[in-house]
């Protein structure tokens, strides 16, 4: 019995998604993708380990990492497909989903609003801001593109610069662009 459920569950989590293999747009509607790895709500940061297909917790001097402060103010995650062109190579275009909270390793189809950059102990790290492509997902259904979640949620950029502010120590706002420059920022990171 033992064995057929060591095997039954080998077969379920080899059956899993490589997510490092998923591609940065979907195959039928051509939307830009993005992979959860940190739940809305939630303080415990999770990374994406495409070594062994793993979500593990992000850790800081071997501790698991909390972030102290207001728990995530969307889903944390990373838009497949892509890797940084210069400093943290191998390292995905990270993504802050304004949706309600989505399991680790939800795969969704998005549309891009901003890119948000920041400046963590001296690197600049870019963040892509989306909002879920099926209107039925969205929390800020007017808000798709920079413009319109400027005009219709004004206390969401003051809001998201308090949280990354706030979330990793030495990080500073660098600035917010709209969504072609996100857009541009994607193909430049696309493998």
């Amino acid at each position: 019995m033992r064995l057929s459920l060591s095997i039954f569950c080998l077969l379920l989590t080899g059956c899993g998604p490589q997510y490092a293999d998923i591609p940065t747009f979907s195959a039928d509607r051509k939307l830009l993708q993005v992979v959860v790895e940190t739940p809305a709500g939630t303080n415990h940061e999770q990374r994406y380990n495409p070594t062994t297909n793993a979500f593990e917790p992000l850790r800081l001097a071997g501790l698991a990492a909390v972030v102290e402060f207001l728990p995530a103010p969307g889903n944390l995650g990373f838009i497949p497909g892509t890797s940084s062109p210069d400093a943290a190579k191998g390292q995905p275009l990270p993504a802050l989903l304004l949706a309600e909270s989505q399991p680790i390793g939800t795969v969704l189809e998005v549309l891009p609003v901003a890119v948000l950059t920041l400046d963590m102990d001296g690197l600049l790290r870019p963040v892509v801001v989306a909002v879920p492509a099926r209107p039925s997902q969205r929390i800020l259904p007017q808000a798709t593109d920079w413009a319109s979640l400027q005009r219709t949620h004004p206390s969401v950029r003051p809001f998201l610069d308090l949280w990354f502010r706030n979330r990793a120590p030495n990080t500073r706002i660098v600035g917010w662009k709209d969504e072609k420059a996100a857009s541009q920022l994607i193909r430049q990171w696309m493998r």
